[in-house]
């Protein structure tokens, strides 16, 4: 396989996220949820306007996984107040680490996990956090073999339906 290039995503780049971001969630998620709520988050969740305002937040981070030119996966991290929980000065967040279903298994998550680590470490962090839904168990597992350890959970309202999240952390030396 080729190498996987990371590129940090910047405001003229929206077009391929929202792409990268709707296909993304959408097969993550859709075998697991209803069509409406399905409907329902992806009219809102990925618009050009929130992303833009994502991609303007400088408490926050995009990367993509580009593949010969192709977007394959994405990274977002969160720091202080653009945390979406914790907002631990000490912390940084991965909000969203999505692969495109034909990447799976060919390293490119843990490649953008590491990219996470390597910024964290950067600015010597105490620890790396994130919100898992429960029922991701592919997810749950990757953080698991990463060294996270769950610390907590919350309700992620998703629609019509209450899913729970599995809060999880990883401390750095």
């Amino acid at each position: 396989m080729q190498e996987i290039i990371l590129k940090q995503v910047g405001i003229e780049d929206v077009a391929p996220l929202q792409k990268i971001a709707e296909e993304t969630f959408f097969d993550t998620f859709a075998p697991h949820n209803t069509t409406e709520n399905m409907e329902q988050y992806m009219t809102t969740g990925f618009t050009t306007e929130k992303l833009t305002a994502e991609l303007q937040n400088q408490n926050s981070e995009f990367y993509f996984a580009v593949l010969q030119d192709e977007v394959v996966g994405y990274l977002k991290v969160n720091f202080g107040n653009a945390q979406t929980e914790l907002q631990d000065s000490n912390s940084l967040e991965i909000e969203r680490i999505y692969v495109s279903k034909d990447f799976h298994g060919k390293k490119v998550g843990q490649i953008l996990y590491d990219k996470a680590l390597e910024i964290a470490n950067k600015v010597a962090l105490k620890y790396v956090w994130l919100g898992v839904w429960e029922e991701n168990s592919r997810a749950v597992q990757f953080y698991k073999k990463n060294g996270f350890v769950e610390f907590g959970r919350h309700i992620f309202r998703f629609g019509n339906e209450d899913q729970t999240d599995l809060m999880m952390k990883k401390m750095l030396s």
